[in-house]
């Protein structure tokens, strides 16, 4: 092909792509704007909580988190390895972060944590 013959291609393809829908202007079309209006200085204030089961896998953890403004609460859990539920509850703002950790139940196989002793 001739560079003629490319160039024609090309102002071809970019013609019908802007003739094209989608909301813009073209032959015989209107144009429609939507604006979505975002409050960047609105207080952020969330909530949510998930959970997992699964008996096949042997996955069971779940999660609750709160922001009102500057400020997060939580709490996550999770079932160890070793038998023993790990529960860590966090809390963060505009003076740093903090959590607690802390597990219920024993561990029922030893190793690093549990309360046989790691080998034994």
């Amino acid at each position: 092909m001739n560079g003629g013959a490319v160039l024609a291609l090309l102002v071809l393809a970019v013609v019908s792509v802007s003739g094209q829908g989608g909301g813009g202007e073209g032959w015989g079309g209107h144009h429609h704007h939507l604006e979505e209006y975002i409050d960047y200085r609105a207080r952020p204030h969330y909530r949510y909580d998930y959970r997992v089961h699964d008996d096949h896998t042997h996955d069971y953890h779940s999660q609750w988190e709160h922001r009102d403004g500057k400020e997060v609460k939580g709490t996550y859990t999770l079932w160890q390895p070793d038998g023993r539920r790990r529960i860590v509850d966090y809390r963060a703002g505009k003076h740093g972060a903090d959590y607690k950790i802390r597990y219920e139940g024993h561990s029922r196989h030893g190793g690093i944590g549990g309360e046989e002793g790691y080998g034994r």
